[in-house]
């Protein structure tokens, strides 16, 4: 090996290899991807980071090349050098399905520099293989060529997000990792101090107080690319721990941030994947978020919407419907998904009956559902067919809801009836599973934000709770209302989405002292018991503190939505499963009893 490497330098990369190199002399690195004797000749393909190059060896290209060939097997390690020629040059054909499909590498020199054991499945992407066994043998899922090109977009993710910040005036910082523990929020991992017995320190879920304090010390413009922590139940979308691109700005408002964080987006997709973004991006309050698409993370890509009909079907005393009126008179909702048409025609009668069971797994009791008379002329209210409503419904509310959502002859209707919050959770999923079993969802990238979020809200015991933050700003012209109204307070917070995924979230932050007292009290919190919590900021906010906010992307779900990645396992380097466990170093694991002598910990019994 190392005669090799200090009489050999790489010249190229495997997958660089071109047309263009024909008559080069090159040095490749990398290791064996397949091999193939074909009597006089041995041809293998040799794969690094960038793709694969066909290497040939021949007793009339280097005897001694040819001779070491024939000990190879898929993933040695090798390097080579030869020179580059046309595969038709030797009678051979070109692969139009390798971007160096036209050339190969005829081999003077081989240096085996380790041999390697079968590998427990094929170093190929379409291999179907269990993820259990992946996840054993992560570093050599690390070399299939789809795993190491997520890896490079990351890579490049993280240059753009540096330039773009380092360009528009803002200090990289670090924050800390082991914090002090404040209940409430996502639970925190826990960390036993050895010199401070008893006591513990917390894995951070977010720098969020500490890069306020980086704006009380007048930094103006921060930003981090950093590791946080969440013990939190695992699934696809969501690890113990993830990486944040972390924002905080002074002298700001909401729009100036969501342009500065428009610009960073428009950077990244343009360096990493080559669009153009158009901007500025779409906005959209909560409550027509929720209204028109049921959720505060809507896909745009899927042009259904949802139809409150609640005040119609009041003004109509029901309409003739008794579910209708028993629902409003009961306070609850009667809400509508429209599918049209066209897209109607491709559901029989039995799927959209199987679309009940469907949404009792979400807590509904049922799904009303009505078709409108495809042979109506188009511009009339056309009757209802296939709906328990129509025997009963009047038809003066029937036209009430043809003329407020615009329907037309063939259209489908699915009803829910209740709370808004139910309401809203059932149809906001069918709005998505319509989308795509009609295929309705069109191509390309969508971006959202939403603005204007409730400050609070209720949770158990009808107990007032920050809906973000207790330290998010409220809108000013809603300061009043604190502790008075609390529901209709709204917040200067804000999200990014994109195509139905949250990818960003930040908010305004409070700075003044008075402000931050009333929102305490509106919590049921005195000051003291936030100082038992966050003491040291409300210390420092005695000193000046400039107007600030700040954002937090997910650069994981940015990774997967940008290499189009199914799991964030395929963006994270060493995942964890669903169970927080890594399979492959086989950890969590148990410690000695000395090791837990020295922090003063003692195992309690295990409860069978």
């Amino acid at each position: 090996m190392t005669n090799f490497l200090a009489s050999y330098s790489r010249t190229h990369y495997a997958g660089e290899l071109r047309k263009s190199h024909v008559g080069q002399q090159v040095v490749l690195l990398g290791w064996v991807q397949g091999r193939r004797d074909l009597g006089g000749r041995i041809f293998i393909d040799l794969r690094d980071r960038s793709g694969i190059s066909q290497v040939v060896f021949g007793p009339d290209l280097g005897s001694d090349a040819h001779t070491e060939a024939d000990a190879l097997r898929s993933e040695f390690c090798i390097g080579i050098v030869g020179t580059v020629k046309l595969r038709t040059d030797s009678g051979g054909q070109s692969n139009p399905n390798l971007p160096s499909g036209e050339i190969e590498v005829e081999c003077s020199v081989l240096h085996i520099f380790s041999k390697a054991d079968t590998p427990p499945f094929q170093i190929e992407d379409d291999v179907e293989t269990r993820e259990e066994v992946r996840l054993k043998y992560r570093y050599l899922d690390l070399r299939r060529p789809k795993l190491q090109k997520n890896f490079q977009l990351r890579s490049t993710l993280y240059r753009a997000t540096r330039d773009y910040f380092h360009n528009n005036g803002f200090w990289e910082f670090e924050t800390p990792f082991m914090v002090k523990y404040t209940p409430g929020g996502a639970r925190n991992f826990l960390v036993p101090s050895r010199l401070n017995a008893g006591k513990f320190y917390a894995l951070a879920e977010s720098p969020q107080i500490f890069k306020q304090l980086f704006m009380v010390a007048g930094m103006d413009r921060y930003f981090q690319i950093v590791r946080c922590f969440r013990d939190e139940d695992l699934r696809q979308d969501r690890q113990p721990e993830f990486t944040q691109i972390d924002v905080e700005m002074s002298f700001v408002t909401e729009e100036s941030i969501q342009t500065m964080m428009e610009g960073l987006v428009a950077r990244i997709w343009k360096d990493t994947i080559g669009v153009e973004l158009p901007r500025p991006f779409q906005r959209m309050p909560y409550k027509e978020a929720m209204g028109s698409y049921g959720e505060d993370k809507p896909d745009l890509r899927n042009p259904l919407k949802l139809h409150d009909i609640t005040q119609l079907v009041k003004a109509h005393d029901g309409g003739g419907v008794p579910l209708f009126k028993s629902t409003v008179d009961s306070g609850g909702i009667v809400k509508l998904l429209r599918i049209p048409g066209e897209a109607a025609q491709k559901l029989s009668g039995t799927e959209t009956r199987k679309l009940e069971d469907s949404v009792k797994g979400l807590g509904a009791k049922g799904l009303g559902t009505a078709r409108l008379d495809a042979s109506a002329a188009t511009g009339t209210s056309a009757a209802w067919t296939q709906s328990p409503f129509a025997k009963t419904l009047s038809n003066e509310l029937r036209e009430a809801i043809a003329i407020e959502i615009g329907a037309t002859p063939g259209d489908l209707l699915l009803f829910q009836f209740g709370s808004p919050k139910l309401c809203n959770t059932v149809l906001a999923s069918l709005r998505q599973q319509m989308g795509k079993r009609l295929e309705l969802i069109a191509s390309g990238w969508r971006f959202l934000w939403v603005t204007d979020f409730p400050m609070f809200e209720l949770a158990e015991g009808d107990k007032w709770v920050a809906a973000h933050h207790p330290f998010t700003s409220p809108k000013p012209e809603h300061v009043e209302l604190l502790g008075k109204d609390n529901g209709a307070v709204l917040a200067r917070a804000y999200d990014l989405v994109l195509n139905g995924n949250e990818i960003a979230g930040g908010s305004i932050r409070i700075h003044q002292r008075e402000v931050q007292a009333k929102v305490f009290a509106a919590l049921g919190l005195t000051e003291e018991d936030f100082r038992a919590k966050f003491g040291f900021l409300l210390d420092a906010f005695k000193y000046g503190p400039p107007p600030h906010g700040g954002i937090a992307f997910g650069v994981d779900r940015l990774a997967m939505l940008l290499t189009g990645a199914e799991s964030l396992r395929d963006v994270i380097a060493f995942p964890k499963t669903q169970h927080g466990t890594d399979l492959m170093s086989d950890c969590p694991t148990e410690v000695s009893n000395k090791q837990l002598e020295d922090l003063f910990i003692r195992l309690a019994p295990r409860v069978s």
